[in-house]
């Protein structure tokens, strides 16, 4: 029988159909993230490896694992993986694209409602000292209508995003690295401008690009220098986008007027600054912790490693093979 093993736990769907398939798998049951040395004893004879964005597939983990025909990424990144390697030993590397795109945009989008709103500080208020009363100066926030929302990273998170936050009234403006086909971009009603432009020019910034070594650090102090003070930061893509240590000193010097993070540079781990702020909301990786996403992620990794088994065409090959 085929050996498939699960760095963690899959939402119920996922192992159903490989019992369904007939396929024989083993789960981490272990509590937390599983260890690297777990890894390693576990992959030794499988064929199937899959595993969330939390956990690392290095060398020694793709040497480690002789067998290995599919690394199926639970996830719509693979940055975890080392995808070129893979490629090396004609491992597939898949992901679970598109499925995340609604729910990314809806947490986005609810951060951005709330940072500017100010939800979360005033739910910390009243669970604590509570308020006086109604009073015409307390407690005022942003609405967003007429505010320009500026998105990095146009893909299908971005333009989600930008469709949502038009019914807000929000003008929207972008940057990639190449331009969206005209017709696209006056059916999202956005225009594109230069990341310096963008930069300067959003009240509210959002980023939706991919980790890479152009992309690291793609906010820095520089950058922030250059934000409206009165701007807003979201960040629901990659935690290295920003320079943590650079957004602790200008929420300190008032170069912006708050952040949302949903992903951080050092992930799990948090810079400890940024948890001093009222004005930054953290929350803990949910961009596509819905029900309907993740079960869809499920379903996904789970009919590559029965195709694959059964060698049928795979979906979302993201390392070059064919």
């Amino acid at each position: 029988m085929s050996k498939i093993y699960l760095s963690a736990k899959l939402p119920e769907l996922g192992t159903q159909l490989l019992k369904e398939a007939a396929l024989e798998y083993k789960v981490f049951e272990g509590t937390g993230l599983i260890s690297k040395k777990e890894l390693l004893k576990n992959v030794a004879d499988c064929e199937v490896l899959i595993c969330p964005l939390s956990t690392q597939v290095d060398r020694e983990v793709i040497d480690a694992a002789p067998n290995l025909k599919l690394i199926a990424n639970f996830g719509a990144g693979f940055n975890n993986i080392d995808a070129a390697y893979a490629k090396e030993q004609k491992i597939y590397v898949t992901n679970t694209p598109v499925v995340s795109t609604n729910a990314t945009a809806e947490l986005t989008a609810g951060l951005i409602i709330a940072l500017s709103r100010r939800i979360v500080e005033g739910d910390r208020l009243m669970h604590h000292e509570g308020f006086e009363g109604w009073a015409p100066l307390f407690f005022l926030g942003h609405e967003l209508k007429d505010k320009t929302l500026g998105i990095i990273g146009m893909g299908q998170i971005g333009q989600a995003l930008g469709k949502m936050m038009q019914a807000f009234g929000m003008k929207i403006i972008y940057n990639q690295r190449h331009p969206l086909a005209s017709e696209v971009e006056e059916s999202l009603q956005t225009t594109y401008l230069s990341q310096a432009e963008v930069i300067q020019q959003a009240d509210v910034l959002s980023l939706h690009a991919p980790l890479t070594e152009a992309t690291h650090h793609l906010l820095s102090s520089e950058s922030f220098s250059q934000m409206k003070d009165s701007a807003f930061l979201i960040n629901a893509a990659r935690g290295p986008l920003i320079d943590e240590v650079a957004l602790v000193e200008a929420l300190k010097n008032h170069q912006l007027a708050g952040a949302a993070l949903d992903v951080y540079e050092f992930e799990p781990k948090v810079t400890e600054a940024l948890k001093d702020f009222d004005n930054v909301i953290l929350t803990p990786h949910i961009g596509n912790a819905s029900v309907e996403a993740r079960d869809q992620m499920a379903e996904i990794v789970a009919k590559n490693a029965i195709a694959l088994l059964n060698q049928q065409p795979i979906k979302y090959i993201v390392n070059g093979l064919t």
